[in-house]
C-alpha cells in the first residue's frame, strides 16, 4: 500500500469516528430541545430556545460531516514528483522558520489534522487562503503570509 493510500485509510477512518460522534451529539441534542422538562417555565426561560439552536447546529455538523465522508470514500490522491506543479491531491511540506508544516490539499474536512509517520498533515480545502497560495508552485518556491518556504511535494 503506497504511503498515501494509507494516508487516506487513516483520514477516512477518522472521518468516519467523527461522524459517528457528532451524530450521536445531534441525537442527544434533538432529545433535550423536545424534552418536556426543557419547555419554557417563564416568558424569561430560554431553556428550550437554546437546545433548539444547539440541535439545528449539530444537525448542520452532521451533514458537513456526512458530505465528507461521501467525498472521501471514492477519493484518490495522485502522486507528484518535486518539480511538478501544486495541485488537489498533493501533500505539501512547507518550512515556516525551521519549523516543518505539511498540508494535504483536498475537496473536504479542512482544518482536521491527522497524524502520519511521525508527523502531523493538516487537511487544505479551497476555502483555505493557504491552499489557493498553494496552487501551482513547486519546490523552492516562497509563500508569504505565513512566510514559508516550500520544501517538498508528494
Amino acid at each position: 500500500m503506497s504511503p498515501k493510500a494509507a494516508l487516506l485509510d487513516r483520514i477516512r477512518e477518522h472521518l468516519n469516528l467523527r461522524l459517528e460522534r457528532l451524530t450521536q451529539a445531534a441525537r442527544d441534542a434533538h432529545a433535550a430541545a423536545t424534552d418536556p422538562g426543557s419547555k419554557a417555565e417563564s416568558k424569561y426561560d430560554t431553556r428550550s430556545l437554546e437546545a433548539s439552536y444547539l440541535a439545528s447546529g449539530q444537525a448542520k455538523q452532521v451533514e458537513d460531516a456526512a458530505e465528507a465522508v461521501g467525498l472521501f470514500a471514492t477519493l484518490s490522491l495522485p502522486d507528484f514528483e518535486m518539480d511538478d506543479p501544486i495541485d488537489a491531491g498533493a501533500l505539501v511540506e512547507i518550512d515556516l522558520d525551521g519549523e516543518s508544516s505539511h498540508y494535504l490539499l483536498v475537496p473536504a474536512a479542512g482544518g482536521v489534522s491527522i497524524e502520519d509517520e511521525g508527523r502531523e498533515i493538516t487537511l487544505l480545502t479551497p476555502a483555505s487562503g493557504l491552499y489557493r497560495k498553494l496552487l501551482g508552485r513547486k519546490v523552492g518556491d516562497s509563500i508569504d503570509d505565513p512566510d514559508g518556504l516550500i520544501t517538498e511535494v508528494a
